[in-house]
């Protein structure tokens, strides 16, 4: 995973939480793994994500690392209180995400310390929980280059 996440130049920290009003948990991770499919396949978009589940609730959430080169929807800030950090706090919602699955967050990426933590906390996920990671297709797996009898490496 980590071979693969520095291959990428991730712009976005996503979680996507589905609304009981909107999906079960099965179809909200039927759909979500469709859409962004789907989104990988026409927009070419890249993620490497995670799906987890809330410690207290047990509800089921998706984090991931995206390379999103064209948004689709707008980002609306939304402020709302933390239960978790017991505080108010402003998250970066996409509407059609909202629209359609229930509450999210679209981070930006501003440093490659930024990607190391964000690739740090999905690791924490995959060992807690034992779940798989999600790729998106087409995601790079090695350096491709042209190397030279008079290349010395």
């Amino acid at each position: 995973m980590v071979r693969k996440a520095n291959l990428v130049n991730f712009n976005y920290f996503c979680t996507f939480t589905y609304d009981d009003k909107k999906h079960t948990e099965e179809t909200f991770k039927k759909k979500l793994k469709n859409c962004l499919g789907l989104f990988s396949y026409r927009k070419n978009w890249k993620y490497i994500g995670v799906w987890e589940r809330a410690p207290k609730t047990k509800r089921l959430h998706f984090h991931g690392l995206f390379y999103i080169p064209t948004m689709i929807g707008e980002l609306i800030e939304i402020k709302d209180y933390s239960t978790k950090k017991h505080q108010m706090q402003v998250a970066h919602q996409n509407t059609y995400f909202l629209e359609r699955f229930g509450r999210n967050d679209f981070k930006a990426i501003e440093s490659k310390e930024h990607v190391n933590e964000s690739k740090n906390y999905l690791m924490k996920y995959i060992e807690k929980s034992n779940e798989k990671i999600v790729y998106s297709k087409g995601l790079p797996t090695y350096f491709v280059s042209d190397i030279l009898e008079e290349d010395v490496i």
